[in-house]
């Protein structure tokens, strides 16, 4: 018995080295799979389109279709275009430099459709419409009705958004609303108003099918809603706010202050966000108006913040700020415009409970060069996995015609960073805290870029070392420590 067990097992040795040799070659480890490629998403924002760019049209845009109104703003100017737009801008009291025509806009979007051509979905943040719109309206046409006024805002929100996806066919638009994207004037919207739910259908008409319903009656509640952002990107959405109604400047169309909606918003994002949490899901964070202290109504008040006085704040509370910071381990990314300039912030927790990593903020440069810059926008690389933005490039017209277009820099090649994140965007700034001259090439860069063409060199440096006070969210004390030496 031992003779015939020893034999079975050497033949099943046998056996065993036999197979091993035959299958060797395919038993080898497989080389790891390669990671996705990164998604394309284009960032836009400020748009400030003026339909009051040739006077002459008016009558005709509010009698036509939508449908008409690139043909019509397309047809020759009036002789006198020029003198009456000027005219116009000095009644309302416009500055620096005129909005986005249908020519700037018609240029932008041609850029798009050439360096943007291969995003898998646009993100939106707000400002459609431009300044001063209700004045130019009223100024050229003061029989109108409210009515008629709502109509036209309407129809020229629907205009932004027909061209804006005219240009990138199938590409889904998540967009939200700017402080000028109302019915009765900058800062002045009414929640649950006849302008929300008529524009609702336009704005969410992209969203998933899934996410439609509810998105439509947030949105008719105060501009806000949820939605997925589409596939490959993994387990993850967008939070759309409208913060207009947390602004300092804030009151509804009747003049009055309402604080119910921003409150309710607050209270939706947190909702949101804890859920989010426990389903192990990830974020994106998306308004207009950038929590933190106004720099430049700050600085061009002459504020003597050392000596006392309050910087001007963009927000009437920090409510916004710390409901995103404390969930910087859902919150990938935050995207914020207003400013028409492009930055980067991070807004950091102030408790010691939890994630502290933060969240990064990206702030989108405008189309509008109303404030002295040049057109811009964002094509972000997006790690579909993890849903972090690694990298973006900033494309920005050479002039504010729009005429021709090109890369302005890569954020990855610029700093040398493996990614946008809260991580590498609180390095940044500290390495801008630390260099209150700025002195250093990150520095230098990020003054360079500021403004689209340089001319922050002018504006942004002589700051500089208030400025970087300002690019972690602060309050208004914290603000004033890092100015005046406490930090």
């Amino acid at each position: 018995m031992k003779k015939i067990y020893g034999t079975g097992v050497w033949l099943g040795l046998l056996v065993l080295c036999v197979l091993t040799a035959v299958a060797g070659p395919s038993m080898k480890a497989e080389p790891p799979a390669p990671k996705p490629a990164p998604v394309k998403a284009l960032f836009v924002s400020d748009i400030h389109f003026d339909p009051f760019w040739d006077p002459s049209k008016l009558d005709r845009l509010r009698a036509a279709q939508v449908s008409e109104w690139k043909t019509i703003l397309a047809a020759p100017e009036a002789a006198d275009r020029a003198e009456r737009f000027t005219q116009l801008e000095q009644t309302c009291k416009l500055r620096v430099s005129p909005d986005t025509s249908y020519e700037l806009y018609a240029a932008s979007l041609r850029a798009i459709s050439t360096d943007a051509g291969k995003v898998r979905f646009v993100v939106l943040s707000g400002d459609l419409m431009a300044h001063e719109f209700q004045c130019k309206f009223m100024a050229l046409a003061p029989q109108a009705t409210p009515g008629e006024y709502r109509a036209f805002a309407e129809k020229t929100i629907e205009f932004v958004m027909r061209e804006l996806r005219a240009a990138l066919p199938g590409v889904p638009v998540y967009a939200a609303l700017g402080n000028n994207d109302s019915d009765c004037g900058d800062y002045e919207l009414d929640a649950n108003g006849e302008f929300l739910k008529a524009i609702g259908d336009n704005m969410t008409a992209d969203l998933p099918k899934g996410d439609r319903a509810s998105a439509l009656r947030r949105f008719a509640e105060g501009g806000f809603y949820s939605a997925r952002l589409p596939v490959p990107l993994e387990r993850t959405r967008i939070l759309v706010l409208d913060d207009l109604f947390m602004s300092q400047r804030y009151q509804t169309c009747g003049g009055k202050d309402d604080p119910a909606p921003a409150a309710a918003q607050i209270a939706w994002l947190e909702q949101q966000l804890a859920t989010a949490r426990q389903h192990h899901e990830k974020v994106w964070v998306m308004t207009h108006i950038p929590p933190g202290v106004n720099i430049y109504a700050t600085v061009t008040r002459g504020t003597d913040v050392c000596g006392g006085g309050k910087p001007q704040m963009f927000l009437k509370s920090d409510a916004l700020a710390d409901a995103i910071a404390q969930y910087g381990d859902v919150i990938q990314l935050a995207i914020f415009a207003h400013t028409h300039m492009d930055e980067l912030r991070l807004l950091k927790p102030k408790t010691q409970d939890g994630p502290q990593q933060g969240v990064a903020i990206k702030m989108v440069g405008s189309i509008s060069p109303i404030g002295g810059n040049n057109p811009s926008f964002t094509v972000a690389e997006i790690d579909p996995a993890t849903t972090e933005m690694k990298d973006y490039q900033v494309f920005a017209a050479t002039d504010k015609t729009g005429a021709k277009w090109s890369e302005e820099y890569d954020f990855a090649k610029t700093y040398h960073e493996p990614a946008f994140t809260a991580a590498t965007v609180g390095d940044l700034i500290a390495e801008f805290r630390a260099d209150p001259s700025a002195q250093s090439a990150p520095s230098a860069s990020y003054i360079q870029n500021f403004d689209s063409h340089g001319a922050s060199l002018e504006v942004l440096k002589p700051v500089w070392k208030t400025y970087a006070c300002d690019l972690m969210g602060e309050d208004a004390d914290d603000f004033r420590k890092c100015v005046c030496g406490g930090q």
